[in-house]
């Protein structure tokens, strides 16, 4: 059951044809769209670019209710089947709850992103019930590993995603069951307590980061526990923690050490170094959707 009670609601898989939708909710973007319409067009489908992809105020890609016109135009637009993110960075908060997401209820598609996007996933995924991607988004598809385009393409369309992870001498080994939730750490710990929230009771939460302070991830993970989110899961899925910062006198622990401390209480699995995140081999995940975790001595396994 998704994080509101409802059930799981998975919009339907796309097909050659389709219309997909390019929309930037954040920050503007540096560059054209033409690598990421080259790809969906490859891959059969129609792309349509939204307003936002050429706009600019300030850092953002057109002020707040431009950026929420965009994405409501393609929330409605019946003939859109998916909604790519264009970009994470900053912005996604200024302007969720201007959106009117019941259209999705309805006529339920996908939304894609990661990082800034988790606050949109987790809105989506715990108001309405409805599965999304994390995975690349437009601004990363140059610089983005084959593989993890190729798991894009295969979550949208339907095929089976299977991953077998080498061992890592920090997991801790065991098998679960349960919805994914998560993202981005930074935007799960800022939309608690909001209506963008999500219920952590027995889901298997997968986080990720970038640029962040050894401390201030040890800080955002212990105001998780303390507001009991970290308890009762199911597993925890640890992906990429990128470009990761100490201070002139050192914290004294990495990450892994951060995360086992936190959570040694509890006996659910515990995943490391799943390649999603900020870097080039970002593997898709369907956030909303049942997972199965098995943590083995010698390897592990993620699958559908």
């Amino acid at each position: 059951m998704p994080t509101n009670g409802l059930p799981t609601i998975i919009p339907p898989y796309l097909k050659k044809g389709d219309k997909v939708a390019i929309t930037c909710p954040a920050k503007k973007l540096p560059i054209p769209m033409t690598d990421a319409a080259q790809l969906l067009t490859s891959w059969g489908l129609e792309v349509v670019l939204g307003d936002t992809v050429n706009a600019s105020y300030h850092q953002f890609a057109g002020d707040d209710a431009f950026r929420t016109a965009d994405l409501q135009r393609f929330i409605d637009d019946d003939s859109i089947k998916a909604i790519i993110c264009a970009r994470g960075g900053y912005g996604t908060i200024r302007m969720v709850d201007l959106v009117n997401f019941g259209g999705l209820t309805d006529k339920p598609k996908w939304l894609i992103g990661f990082s800034d996007i988790t606050l949109l996933h987790a809105h989506i995924i715990s108001n309405y019930g409805i599965a999304c991607i994390h995975g690349q988004m437009p601004l990363n598809i140059p610089d983005a590993s084959k593989y993890s385009l190729e798991t894009l393409r295969m979550a949208l369309f339907g095929e089976e995603l299977r991953y077998t992870l080498p061992a890592n001498t920090c997991n801790r080994q065991g098998k679960a069951n349960g919805i994914l939730v998560g993202g981005n750490l930074s935007l799960m710990v800022a939309i608690s307590g909001s209506a963008s929230d999500v219920d952590y009771t027995g889901k298997i939460l997968f986080l990720e980061d970038v640029g962040e302070y050894l401390y201030a991830v040890d800080r955002m993970l212990r105001c998780l526990k303390r507001a009991g989110k970290l308890e009762h899961l199911a597993g925890f899925i640890i992906g990429g923690f990128t470009d990761l910062k100490d201070n002139d006198i050192p914290f004294g622990q990495t990450l892994p050490e951060i995360v086992m401390d936190i959570v040694k209480d509890y006996h659910y699995p515990v995943c490391f170094d799943f390649p999603a995140g900020h870097i080039s081999n970002n593997c898709s995940l369907i956030l909303g959707q049942s997972v199965y975790l098995d943590v083995q001595e010698n390897q592990t396994i993620i699958n559908y």
